[in-house]
């Protein structure tokens, strides 16, 4: 079926195909697929492009991603107006400027790139305007590359004790970039390196954080072998 040139099949079939891959990956770790969240980054469709999400959804994608805010204010009442009203949630899963803070608490469900003090401050002030408890995740930059955001593994502790203390904030686990590589073996070691952390932050704070993001189109099987719970992949599903 073809609605406004999108091929809304085969979008149901690039779903179920990533279902089949991150099941695999589950079982060959030992892990509950069911426990595995895959959000469906968006960033590349036009506002327009209703049909391509909403086959998405009926494929049985729940979760969906966007980069920018600007971006996602513009789709709220277009590109996924309907999968909204039926319960989908939204990401930001890209860098979040702390002018942006009131719109992202506006919109999204979970921020995944919270990476200073700053930006915890702001999210806490319009969360408190809000009336609402924001779901965050500490983005930590365990490759050090230059080019990516984060905190650095050994701010991660002192990013969490800050976080975890606002009222409106609710820090929910960890989240990864890793390296763009080739071989989706050479980012093991970056997941291993996050889930490790998150293991030693929970010792040394007492504070649960059963969220790991981390893999994307290129690696995610990788990921969840190293224990993702949630994974962010767009080129597979939206081209």
């Amino acid at each position: 079926m073809v609605i406004g040139g999108t091929d809304t099949a085969t979008v149901a079939e690039k779903v179920a195909r990533v279902q089949e891959l991150v099941r695999a990956a589950a079982e060959r770790a030992g892990r509950d697929p069911a426990s595995i969240r895959i959000v469906g980054v968006t960033k590349t469709l036009p506002p327009d492009a209703n049909a391509t999400v909403e086959a998405a959804w009926a494929a049985g994608l729940r979760d969906f991603g966007e980069n920018r805010v600007q971006d996602a204010a513009k789709k709220v009442s277009t590109l996924f107006t309907a999968v909204l009203e039926e319960g989908a949630t939204l990401h930001l899963i890209g860098h979040l400027q702390t002018n942006k803070a009131r719109d992202a608490v506006r919109l999204f469900s979970l921020i995944h790139s919270v990476d200073r003090p700053g930006l915890v401050d702001a999210l806490q002030r319009r969360a408190e305007r809000e009336g609402k408890r924001q779901d965050i995740l500490l983005q930590v930059n365990v490759a050090r590359e230059e080019q990516k955001h984060g905190c650095a593994p050994e701010e991660a502790e002192a990013l969490l004790r800050h976080a975890a203390a606002q009222p409106n904030l609710h820090v929910r686990g960890l989240m990864t970039i890793a390296p763009l590589v080739d071989d989706p073996e050479e980012t093991r070691p970056v997941f291993a390196a996050l889930r490790s952390l998150r293991d030693q932050l929970q010792e040394a704070t007492g504070i649960a954080l059963p969220e790991l993001s981390m893999g994307m189109t290129n690696d995610y099987e990788v990921a969840i072998e190293e224990g993702a719970t949630i994974i962010r992949v767009g080129r597979a599903i939206f081209g």
